[in-house]
Order: C-alpha cells, then structure tokens, then sequence
C-alpha cells in the first residue's frame, strides 16, 4: 500500500501521516455507533468483543499498511476510542508508548486515526521526529494539569523464561523535551497517523469552543514478539 519513498519517510520520522485510510461513510458509522456506553464497554480491548472495534481495528487500509511496515503478520494489542469532547476535554502528556507496552524485540508500532478533522484548534496529535532514533528515553509522572490527565496502575510481568513482577505504571512524560521539537499535525477526518513505540507523541486539550476530537488508536506488534505485560499478552492476530 505504501510506495518506497514513504516507507523512508516512516524510517527517518518515526511516523507518517497516510490519507484517506477510512471513507466519510465508514468514520461516521463509528462515531454514530460508539456512545459511550458502547465506548466504555470493553476497555481497550474492544476488537475482541465488539464488531466496529474489530472492524477498524483489522481494516485492510489500517492493519494492511502495518503489516507491511512491521514487514509481515501482525497482531493486534489494544485499541481506543478518544472522543476529546470541545472547551477543555484533556489529552494525554508527551510520551514513548513503549514505557506502557514493553515488548521483546520492540516492534511495538501504532495507528491514529481521526475520526474528525484535528489540529491544535482542538487538541490533536502531536509528535517529535526522529524521537524514534534515541531509544527508550527517561520520565517522569505526569501529575496531571489543564491539558493533561493523570493515573498510576500496577500491572503483572512476565517474561519469556516465565519469570514474573510487579511493576508501576503512571501517565509517563519525557524529562527536559525541547518545546521547539513538537511538531502539531493537521490529520483531516479519515486520515491516520502510522508511529513506532518509541516516537514522542501526546496531545494538549482540546480549547475549541465547538469541536470534538475523535480519533480511534490500535496498537500493534509483528508477530513472534513477546508482550512482557500479562493482560495483553493475548494479542489478536490481524484478520485482513
């Protein structure tokens, strides 16, 4: 699905924005679909219960385009449904996603999709490229503010070998991030946001007066990876 040239972009940035991965009619049969109750049903495992989750969630323009930069078959790890609603819905803080889903090897990635047109008029996706090529960066706990929310969770571990933990997790926020590096992106309604687990993204609040930010996100990992977090072990294989 993607040509040479964009898969270099996607290799120096760390994420590349790909348009029209859903139709208008496909974008407004979620949103119409997806109250919230409905949203807050299954958590971030949706795509296993719930059949607009598993539809978007294995999309042939969505999860097709993954498997072919994870360069094969591809599993699906969690999926969200960000609905930031107008005059102040809060976002979440600068972070690497592989702080909340260590993986071995890495091959954690993810996909953004706006579910409306989104900016920095009403607290969209932000980014630092090339953050990817830094590695896993250190944090600190986002305490929460105007334009962020906070949360810690301890969650079980395991690893390969069988050996298991316990370990802390927060709202994670990367320490001393040059403000001059974000990048804001305009992703119009139907357009996506392909990033690796360790490209800096987040968002800000959203201060329109009158416009939702949607976004559906689903992470994803190539197959043969091990998930070192026990309640998403059981990853989803991609049914294109």
């Amino acid at each position: 699905m993607l040509d040479s040239a964009q898969l270099a972009r996607y290799a120096h940035d760390g994420y590349l924005v790909v348009e029209d991965l859903l139709t208008p009619a496909e974008v407004d049969a979620f949103v119409d679909y997806a109250k919230p109750g409905v949203a807050a049903k299954f958590g971030l495992q949706g795509h296993r219960g719930d059949p607009q989750w598993r539809y978007l969630a294995n999309h042939p323009r969505v999860a097709g385009t993954a498997q072919q930069m994870l360069g094969g078959p591809a599993r699906i790890v969690q999926t969200m449904y960000m609905n930031k609603p107008p005059a102040g819905g809060k976002g979440i803080a600068l972070h690497q996603d592989t702080h909340y889903l260590p993986s071995e090897p890495n091959t954690l990635m993810a996909c953004w999709v706006a579910l409306s047109d989104t900016g920095d008029f009403n607290g969209g996706l932000c980014v630092v490229p090339g953050s990817h090529k830094g590695g896993l960066l250190s944090t600190h706990q986002n305490q929460g503010d105007s334009n962020h929310d906070s949360f810690e969770h301890e969650y079980e571990m395991r690893d390969r070998n069988g050996k298991a933990w316990k370990q802390k997790m927060h709202r994670f926020e990367i320490d001393n991030l040059d403000p001059k590096s974000i990048v804001y992106l305009n992703v119009p309604k139907g357009a996506g946001v392909f990033f690796t687990g360790l490209t800096i993204h987040g968002s800000y609040a959203n201060n329109s007066p009158d416009r939702p930010r949607r976004a559906f996100a689903t992470h994803y990992i190539k197959e043969g990876t091990w998930l070192l977090r026990c309640d998403v072990q059981d990853a989803v294989l991609v049914q294109l």
